[in-house]
Order: structure tokens, then C-alpha cells, then sequence
């Protein structure tokens, strides 16, 4: 029997923080038929209002630690204030939809991120994913918009990294719809220049991946991103693609950005 498509978007920081650009996609977003999951990260917001309260901010690879006064401005920023406004866009252009955490529900359950040389703070590492609860809420029609905040079963929020809420989500409903896992974010896919938009690499493999990151041709900053996009793959999500986020229609149908096989 052939399952049913389910998109699951992740849509990054840079979107979120130009108001107009985050319209247009949540435009396009509500326009996509079918069954739909938004994961959002933070932005900028969550550094600003840390500057404007003096809690100092650290940044490794860039993961944020997150110690106990971070956690609170992470959750009031992501659960609270960007969820809330991404659903209310969306229902302004009639597609019903509703706003989790992964304490919500026990969507997503996670344990505090243990490394041997460095502490993270509350940092999440994502356990379980509550299959039957998404898989109840897509059914009735609603579009689910995920913020990088999780649990540990115990009472403890974690800051969760948004790339890899969705590649888990991603992979737990494999089973039950046709997944296509889709990273949007401000560039048009992965570039062989980060300085030339033409140079998008349309469609990439684990052995040019590895070549081309030894060679030192992948930006930084999109290694955490390709290595979850065939983290999905191999666990059996049915499609991967990175690219712009106002290009989602084409990105859909795998005509621009960067198929990751």
C-alpha cells in the first residue's frame, strides 16, 4: 500500500527574523497541500533579549549553551512568542494549526546532553518521538508547528536543536507516511561557493559529500545540516532537500535547491 506524503519543514533562524520573509513563506507554507509539520528555530530574538536582561550568552559550534537563566528566555522566546506568531500567520491564511513543544502532549521526550569535555547546559538529546500523537493531529487535518523545546519525563525543558527535531520526527513517521524532509533556509541549497548563489550543488551523495568536506568546500555551518539530512535518508525518510525558503513550491517538487541521496 502507498503511503501518504507528509512534509516536514524546518525553516531556519534567518527566515524567522525578517518579518516580511517569513509572510511570504508562511504564504506558501498554507498553500501546500497535504498533510504538514513546521519545526522552527529561534533566531535572533533569544540572543537580543539576552543582551537587553545582561545574561551572557555562549556559543559552541554554533549550539547555544544553555544554562538555567537561558532555558528561560529559549522557552518563553521559541515555545511562546515565534510559535504563537508562526500559528497565527498561518491561520490568517486559513490553514488551521497548532503550536507544540515537545513537552506538549509528550511529543517529544529527550535527556540532558552528557559530554565528556564540555557542558551544555540543558541542552536536549532527543529519546523518543509520540508517533501516535502527531499521527492523531495530521488526521484531523491540522498543521503542527514544532519549537525546539523538549523534555526529559521528569519535569526538566531542554533546548533541542531544530535540524535534528525534524530529522527524528522525520524518521519516526517514516512508517506511517511518505516523508519528505525539507530545510529551508535563506541561500537557494547547498553552494560550492557560499559567496556565489549559482553555484548550488543540486543534488548530493554521501561520497561527494565526504570529498568536498575534506576538501574544505562545505561551509562550516552546514555540516550539522547535511549530516542530518543523511542521518534521515538512512533511516529511511523518503526524500531530503535543502534549499530557500521562498522557493518552497519548487522545492516540493525537487526542481531547485539540493536533493540529498
Amino acid at each position: 500500500m502507498e503511503l501518504n506524503p507528509l512534509y516536514i519543514i524546518k525553516i531556519s533562524g534567518n527566515i524567522i527574523d525578517d518579518e516580511h520573509r517569513l509572510d511570504a513563506f508562511l504564504q506558501q507554507f498554507s498553500l501546500l497541500q497535504g498533510k504538514k509539520i513546521l519545526v522552527h528555530g529561534g533566531g535572533k530574538l533569544a540572543t537580543k533579549m539576552a543582551d537587553q536582561l545582561h545574561i551572557p550568552q555562549q556559543m559552541i559550534e554554533g549550539r547555544r549553551v544553555t544554562d538555567e537563566a537561558t532555558l528561560r528566555i529559549v522557552t518563553m522566546v521559541y515555545a511562546g512568542y515565534i510559535n504563537k506568531t508562526i500559528v497565527a500567520g498561518l491561520q490568517k491564511y486559513g490553514n488551521n494549526a497548532i503550536g507544540l513543544t515537545g513537552a506538549d502532549g509528550n511529543c517529544i521526550l529527550a535527556h540532558k546532553r552528557q559530554h565528556a569535555g564540555i557542558d551544555y547546559g540543558y541542552v536536549g538529546d532527543i529519546d523518543a518521538v509520540n508517533t501516535t500523537l502527531l499521527h492523531e493531529l495530521l488526521e484531523q487535518h491540522a498543521a503542527i508547528v514544532v519549537a525546539p523545546i523538549t523534555h526529559d519525563g521528569k519535569g526538566q525543558l531542554l533546548n533541542t536543536n531544530a535540524d535534528t527535531i525534524a530529522q527524528e520526527i522525520a524518521k519516526a513517521l517514516s512508517n506511517l507516511y511518505q516523508t519528505i524532509l525539507i530545510y529551508s533556509f535563506e541561500k537557494k541549497g547547498v553552494l560550492l561557493d557560499i559567496n556565489d548563489e549559482s553555484s548550488v550543488i543540486t543534488v548530493m551523495d554521501k561520497t561527494k559529500y565526504q570529498v568536498l568536506k575534506t576538501e574544505g568546500k562545505i561551509f562550516a555551518g552546514m555540516v550539522p545540516k547535511l549530516d542530518n539530512a543523511f542521518a534521515a535518508i538512512d533511516a529511511g525518510v523518503g526524500k531530503v532537500i535543502i534549499g530557500q525558503a521562498e522557493e518552497l513550491a519548487s522545492l516540493i517538487n525537487a526542481s531547485s535547491g539540493t536533493t540529498i541521496q
